[in-house]
Formats: structure tokens, sequence, C-alpha cells
């Protein structure tokens, strides 16, 4: 892999980019202390601002290497940052990345997730060389293995008894797309 680090992606919509301190109100407001959100999530709602802003700052301290992949998503028609798309998994003696992403329950069903995703499949695929992009969900989520499907990533399995979140344990489904099932995808056989 030739790791570039979290560099500015865009799409017709988005604005995938680093964090900044200014963040800290706009993620608090649309998506860190919502219980709807984060209820499959392996982390609580920030109760505080100054939680949000704690996160922020780990996140900007995470750039310093280049193999931190890590965006907050910029909504351009309005300028607000609405979720985080990132790699929260890499396992480079495969070339694997394991993608994580929540968006604002107020931005769900208009197709934001995908476009952020395939975005972020492409530069992994394309730039950075990787061979395999995986994600997992709860079962109970269903919504959130959609958004894989979307992106070409195709059923594995259900790990029974395997995940931890807010709802406590349970079963997790592992969804994967190879490079070679992108440029399939894609209509490019080039590497």
């Amino acid at each position: 892999m030739k790791h570039l680090g979290t560099i500015t992606l865009e799409t017709e919509r988005l604005l995938l980019r680093r964090y900044v301190p200014d963040d800290a109100e706009d993620a608090f407001n649309n998506w860190t202390n919502s219980e709807t959100v984060t209820k499959y999530l392996i982390w609580p709602p920030h109760g505080t601002l100054d939680v949000t802003r704690g996160y922020i700052q780990y996140c900007i301290d995470g750039y310093k290497n280049a193999d931190n992949y890590n965006w907050v998503i910029e909504y351009k028609e309005n300028g607000q940052v609405i979720g985080s798309i990132s790699v929260v998994r890499l396992e480079e003696e495969i070339d694997c990345a394991e993608i994580g992403y929540c968006l604002s329950e107020k931005y769900w069903g208009r197709g934001i997730m995908p476009e952020a995703f395939g975005r972020v499949i492409a530069f992994l695929f394309r730039e950075v060389g990787v061979n395999r992009i995986q994600a997992t969900h709860d079962t109970n989520n269903p919504k959130s293995g959609r958004v894989m499907e979307k992106c070409g990533l195709q059923y594995e399995g259900t790990l029974r008894q395997a995940g931890k979140n807010n709802q406590g344990i349970g079963d997790k489904v592992v969804r994967a797309i190879l490079r070679e099932d992108y440029d399939i995808r894609s209509g490019s056989e080039e590497r």
C-alpha cells in the first residue's frame, strides 16, 4: 500500500476532509450526541460539547500518521459537517481496510452515505492500493448493510454474538469488496 493519509476527497454533494476544531459544534448537534445515530456504535453519545471537542482533537492528532484515514463529511449545500467515515482497522499483511461510518439522522435516506463510502472505496483501491475493503454491521441495523450493498460490498457471513455495541452483545454481519470486484463493477480492468 502507498499511504497518503487523510486527503480531501470530493463528490457532487460532499466534501470529505480532515476535522478542524471549528467542526465540534456541528458534529455535536448533528450526530455525536444522538442516541439514534450511536445506537449500534461502540461509543456512547457524547454528553457534552467538550467531549466532542476532545474527540476532534484526538482525530486531528492522528493526522500526523500517513496510514490514518478519518474524514468528516461536509454537506456542500449548507456547509455543515453531518457525519464521518474512516478506516477503523488496517491489515497491512493482506492489504485490507475496514471502514466505519456514521451520519446525522436528519440526512438519512438521501443516498449521502453511499456517495461518501463510494468515494472512499475508489480512493483506497486506486490511490492507496488496498486489495480488500470490508465493513460490519449489527444484524439489527439492516440499513447500514444496505449502504454497504449499494457500494458493492458482498455478504460474507454472520458472526454470532461476535460484536458489542450500545445495545450489548449481538450478531455481526461481515461484507466486503475486493479490488477485482471493484474493477468489474466500475467497468475497468486496470489495477
